[in-house]
């Protein structure tokens, strides 16, 4: 099984209480890992100039699946997705 992040952009509005049965499903599937709302932050270098910080993105979420295609498929029912949002998604790959 792997690991993916979906990163959502912030192209789409969603309504209210919308998530929760969609985290929900996910808990139930077993495939849910975590998640959150990004919120405000800052870039950090030991030296030389500092990148904007990422401002597109405004929440994550972390799944595991069997691959992406069936990554792709656990977004039927994203508020964020279903709403005309973009949702990129990036496999987490082990390091030990």
């Amino acid at each position: 099984m792997t690991e993916y992040i979906l990163l959502m952009h912030d192209d789409a509005m969603t309504e209210e209480g919308a998530w929760e049965p969609y985290i929900q499903k996910l808990q139930q599937s077993g495939r849910f890992e975590g998640g959150s709302a990004i919120g405000d932050g800052v870039c950090v270098r030991k030296s030389g100039a500092v990148a904007s910080v990422t401002t597109h993105l405004t929440g994550y979420i972390r799944a595991s699946a069997e691959s992406l295609r069936e990554a792709k498929f656990m977004l039927a029912g994203n508020p964020h997705f279903e709403a005309g949002g973009t949702v990129e998604i990036r496999e987490l790959p082990r390091t030990d």
